[in-house]
């Protein structure tokens, strides 16, 4: 981690997603070997403060590939406001779901899939070579985010995509 101020090693002119996280610290692992993340920034609480628990991340920053995501352990104790507001706010198994997925392009998105399994994703859509020109495919991270990664392979015209579009719905049976 580099010894810069935060707000000099952050970028604030780009979205940064922020995902809460059940077990932040191992997040942080699975990323790391997954898609070789690097560790910017991590504030946990101190022990006394958790009872002696595992750590708890109170926020952590990771770049993948030049593009930054914040992490943050549940602190339903701190949810007042959201509560309040008609929210939920929490990992995606204490939420029941998930708002978005998080989508990003690789040299070699089957390297990516293959160690992605290897640590516990599950396979949401296999990778294949998609209609819009990209080899692609979804997973769940054992902490319940979603993953779209693809490869891109193939340049297209707006034509080209389109007609590719429709013989793929046309197969699936979406369109006539």
């Amino acid at each position: 981690m580099e010894n810069k101020p935060y707000s000099e090693r952050i970028r604030y002119d780009r979205i940064i997603p922020h995902i809460i996280v059940k077990d932040s610290a191992a997040a942080i692992e699975f990323y790391k070997k997954v898609f070789g993340a690097v560790e910017e920034y991590r504030h946990s609480l101190p022990e006394d403060k958790n009872k002696g628990n595992k750590e708890k991340i109170v926020h952590a920053v990771i770049n993948i590939g030049g593009s930054k995501i914040m992490l943050a352990d549940e602190f339903p104790e701190m949810c007042d406001g959201y509560v309040k507001a008609g929210e939920k706010i929490g990992a995606p198994s204490t939420v029941g779901g998930n708002s978005l997925y998080l989508n990003m392009y690789f040299e070699n998105v089957d390297d990516i899939f293959e160690r992605a399994k290897m640590e516990g994703a599950t396979v949401i859509m296999p990778l294949m070579d998609a209609f819009w020109g990209d080899r692609y495919g979804q997973f769940k991270d054992p902490f319940g985010h979603v993953w779209e990664v693809a490869t891109h392979k193939k340049d297209m015209t707006k034509e080209e995509l389109e007609s590719a579009a429709k013989e793929a719905f046309e197969k699936m049976g979406t369109v006539s």
